[in-house]
């Protein structure tokens, strides 16, 4: 990846890698997860607490890894249980798919599930060997494999099911007479049939075993999840006017018959009540948007923005932990940070909530049915009163009761003629008048 960060917490629609394939084997409510880890990845270890961690001290191939896990296990493989093994930089697995490579082990009564798929161009895949009846033979690395075998589109995703005690029972047998002097979990395939214990295949798409080595695979994944989300956000009545232009996170949640128009990003954290209509190049991250409320063209709301209903946050207005009341509108121009608005509230365009002194951040509360005049600076800490009113252009420093009128700026004055005047100055001889 060329990257300080450690592979599996480069993010695939806002959230690291591994963190989605922990949610998918979460999702069979399994009695642990234990993730290999190799010496000091402490960045990963505390990423994917409180799921446990067991150190693989030198990379030497798959068995390897999965025998680092042997202790975490052992509990699992006394009881009879069954070992996934799954793989950190895999996102796009799905819980279906994992489920169904349980329910083939019930149903086949395997002592293996070797998760295969099909790929387009099989060159530098295991090929998987059955027999007549569907059980796996071997698997075959395609330097070691005849025409025939090469000939075999169904090839190993890397994903096994297993039954824990026969899995640590073989591993210990597993050779590394390689090139790389590794030990592979191929391996298990030939040793598993020479003991007579059965193995099942299953298949998926080649889009949900996709490993991601480089940022050009990053990439591909980024827009395979997209793909998906944008499929279940209309599946569930949002319309995305342009699907291929809209960016959702894993968590974001739209409601029934919202609509995102063309270049809208959501960034994690993101719900959106129904009936809500979101314009273009807008940017909602770590927000709660209410029932019937307008946002953008051009809005941005950042984390802590909670948008109650009917509210209208438009054009380059910016929120950050403000909370807008119900019918709260702010059209133009705008940043509220830090702040209350109350309900019926309108706040004009070029208003600002000067919430950071340089030291510490304040709130600024503003009630009920006020009116901010456009080009308002609210220094913070302050409070405008419920009905109240502030002319534009003002400065307020000071809180402003209830139903009061605050102008904070100072008097125009008009002089007569005066610019007659400056323009007969300006051309006075000697004067350069351009």
């Amino acid at each position: 990846m060329r990257s300080a960060l450690p592979k599996v917490l480069h993010r695939v629609a806002g959230r690291p890698m591994i963190a989605h394939v922990l949610a998918a084997a979460e999702a069979l409510s399994p009695a642990s997860i234990t993730v290999v880890l190799a010496p000091g990845m402490d960045a990963v270890a505390a990423a994917v607490a409180p799921h446990g961690t067991a150190v693989q001290a030198r990379p030497l191939g798959t068995a390897d890894a999965v025998a680092a896990a042997r202790e975490a296990t052992a509990e699992v493989a006394a009881a009879g249980g069954e070992v996934l093994v799954l793989y950190g930089d895999g996102p796009l697995v799905t819980p279906g798919t994992l489920e169904a490579m349980r329910r083939a082990r019930r149903e086949s009564g395997s002592a293996f599930v070797w998760l295969g798929f099909r790929p387009d161009d099989p060159t530098g895949y295991g090929r998987l060997i059955r027999d007549g009846d569907g059980r796996l033979l071997r698997i075959v690395e395609e330097k070691d494999a005849d025409p025939a075998e090469r000939a075999e589109r169904l090839v190993w995703s890397g994903l096994l099911l297993a039954d824990a005690a026969g899995l640590f029972a073989l591993l210990p047998r597993i050779g590394n007479d390689n090139a790389k002097g590794e030990y592979y979990l191929t391996a298990l395939a030939r040793l598993a049939a020479g003991e007579g214990l059965t193995a099942t295949v299953t298949e998926t798409s080649s889009e949900e075993v996709l490993g991601v080595n480089s940022r050009a695979e990053l990439a591909v994944a980024e827009a395979a999840m997209q793909r998906r989300l944008r499929r279940r956000a209309m599946e569930e009545g949002a319309t995305l006017v342009a699907p291929e232009t809209v960016f959702l996170s894993w968590d974001t949640r739209l409601g029934r018959d919202v609509t995102v128009h063309p270049h809208v990003v959501f960034g994690p954290g993101v719900t959106v009540d129904e009936g809500v209509e979101i314009l273009s190049f807008s940017h909602l991250e770590g927000a709660r948007v209410g029932p019937g409320a307008r946002i953008g063209p051009y809005a941005r709301l950042r984390p802590g923005s909670e948008l109650a209903a009917g509210v209208h946050v438009g054009n380059f207005v910016e929120t950050k932990a403000a909370r807008l009341a119900e019918g709260a509108k702010a059209n133009h121009l705008t940043y509220l940070g830090d702040c209350e608005v109350g309900p019926g509230t309108n706040i004009g365009a070029g208003t600002i909530t000067c919430n950071y002194d340089g030291f510490a951040k304040h709130r600024t509360a503003i009630g009920a049915r006020v009116f901010i005049g456009s080009d308002t600076a609210l220094v913070a800490p302050v409070t405008v009163g419920d009905g109240a009113m502030v002319a534009a252009g003002s400065v307020v420093t000071e809180d402003v009761p209830a139903d009061a009128l605050a102008l904070a700026r100072g008097r125009q004055v008009n002089k007569p003629q005066g610019a007659a005047a400056f323009r007969a100055r300006k051309k006075a001889p000697g004067k350069d008048g351009g």
